[in-house]
């Protein structure tokens, strides 16, 4: 599983190994227990990934699709790294760093927000895109998620 703009933490069920983290902070990286391999990477200055085609069985982005310049590119190139029939899953919040986040996410709320990085996905060649919101305004965490064609 790739752990795509990772942290100090994955945001994954402990028994979901093994994890490759690639993210901007290798000190943060080294900190993540769930991390078997970690590669520093930036996106917004690269936004090819620099694995194989067809490396990962699934890869997730957690709370950071916000801070993407490119995300079709990136997720295009995440599209070529999957795995036929692996899913991709990208959940984010009603927060973030506003100096940091892209324009178009400082102005949209949470519904505005989903249908963006469903076009993202849906753009980048992946299906079955599905999104989940919250039940209760209590619970800010959205999902979006869709596989590589078979």
């Amino acid at each position: 599983m790739l752990d795509l703009m990772s942290s100090w933490r994955s945001h994954l069920p402990e028994r979901v190994e093994p994890v490759t983290g690639l993210g901007m902070n290798a000190a943060e990286l080294r900190e993540n227990p769930q991390l078997a391999t970690t590669v520093v990477h930036d996106l917004n200055r690269n936004t090819v990934l620099p694995f194989p085609d067809e490396a990962f069985a699934a890869v997730v982005c957690a709370v950071s699709v916000q801070y993407l310049i490119r995300p079709l590119e990136v997720f295009a190139d995440v599209h070529r790294v999957l795995r036929p029939g692996g899913p991709l899953v990208v959940s984010f919040s009603n927060r973030c760093f506003p100096t940091k986040a892209v324009a178009v996410w400082r102005r949209g709320d949470g519904r505005a927000h989903v249908a963006l990085v469903r076009a993202y996905l849906e753009r980048a060649g992946f299906e079955s895109v599905t999104d989940e919101r919250p039940a209760s305004p209590d619970d800010p965490l959205f999902l979006v998620h869709g596989r590589r064609p078979l």
